[in-house]
């Protein structure tokens, strides 16, 4: 197939008005059939990859539940996600068992949706005094042997795991997980220097910046500061228009460059459902209009309910340049798991899959495996 007449995603060059080929599930230099697809006056991006979202439509990764995730993969097909490495919550270590096992068997089984490239264990290595939404019940400190038998029974499919850096034995965790998966920093009360020590240590990621993390402050300037001066590590941020202001989304731009960010969505399974009230790990949290709050605690966050797609949008809206929206959303998610060898960019070799936007950012059509959805 060739998609012509759009402006199509260069990670070089921004976008360029060109033909993009696709022959057999791969972007190529020609095409080998006549199909074609008018993009004109759209923008053509990498299809995206969210490494941080617990659910929609409903369904959450957390549950465990083989049809849950079909809906959730179906879902974010639909959304022009075509990778997704969905996250577990604070649980017990036998129902994260659980839903590793279902992650490697849909990875095995599954023909439809968007593919799943890896899990993301956000819990349950945190601090109780941030633990925002997660269950403290459930919290366990680090543990390596404990992430080895996750990864394990997941077929090696955990890609990512959080861990909060001031919690004893954090550091020993951390210098054994980082050779096995993308250590993130997130769910902590750690100071500046705790956090360089952790950086320092291999973790590489902090987890939906600013929040569920001590602010950033002349004096104290925290994970955040740490992040900015570590030129390793890549930092998640929720573009939803909720969690974090306008303002300190070109903030974050500017600090840590484009080439830093990753944009998530953090979405819960009430993402594209109706406004009440919802299971959510253990508590319940409920829907309002674009937020979700637990319904013990109304003045807390949950997550997002705003799609991957929906948050590149809103990162433009806030004066993003778009191409390094997409940039944040589909090059640098897919090389913060190790994917970017075959997804995130539209270059020839790499998977066919790709999203086509009108001039509004609107999503008009999903392309997978090289076929028009």
């Amino acid at each position: 197939m060739r998609i012509t007449g759009g402006q199509v995603f260069d990670l070089k060059e921004g976008f360029v008005q060109r033909e993009l080929c696709m022959d057999g599930g791969c972007v190529a230099n020609a095409s080998a059939d006549g199909k074609t697809y008018d993009a004109t006056g759209c923008y053509v991006i990498p299809g995206l990859t969210d490494v941080h979202f617990h659910g929609c439509q409903g369904a959450d990764f957390s549950d465990g539940d083989p049809q849950g995730l079909q809906t959730m993969a179906d879902y974010e097909l639909s959304r022009g996600v075509t990778q997704i490495c969905p996250a577990g919550m604070t649980l017990l270590e036998e129902q994260l068992a659980v839903i590793c096992k279902m992650a490697a068997a849909h990875k095995k089984s599954s023909t439809a949706g968007a593919e799943l490239v890896g899990v993301n264990l956000e819990g349950p290595f945190l601090s109780y005094a941030k633990k925002g939404a997660q269950n403290g019940d459930w919290l366990h400190k680090p543990d390596a042997d404990m992430l080895k038998r996750l990864i394990d029974v997941s077929g090696g499919l955990v890609k990512l795991v959080t861990v909060a850096a001031e919690e004893p034995g954090a550091m020993e965790f951390i210098d054994r997980a980082k050779d096995w998966v993308t250590v993130s920093l997130g769910h902590t009360t750690a100071d500046y220097d705790t956090a360089m020590e952790a950086y320092g240590l291999g973790a590489s990621q902090a987890t939906h910046l600013f929040n569920a993390m001590p602010p950033f402050t002349h004096r104290a300037p925290g994970v955040v500061g740490a992040s900015a001066d570590s030129s390793h590590v890549r930092v998640e941020l929720i573009c939803d228009g909720v969690h974090i202001h306008p303002s300190v989304v070109r903030a974050v731009f500017k600090l840590f460059g484009v080439k830093r960010v990753v944009l998530i969505s953090d979405s819960l399974r009430c993402t594209g459902m109706p406004d009440g009230k919802y299971p959510f790990g253990g508590q319940e949290i409920v829907l309002k209009g674009n937020r979700a709050t637990l319904a013990h605690e109304p003045d807390t966050l949950a997550g997002s309910v705003t799609d991957l797609m929906g948050c590149v949008k809103k990162a433009a809206e806030f004066g993003i340049l778009l191409h390094d929206a997409v940039r944040a959303a589909a090059v640098n998610p897919a090389k913060a798991i190790g994917i970017f060898g075959r997804y995130g960019s539209l270059e020839p070799g790499k998977a066919a899959n790709a999203a086509v936007l009108d001039e509004n950012l609107n999503l008009k059509a999903v392309i997978f495996q090289g076929n028009v959805l």
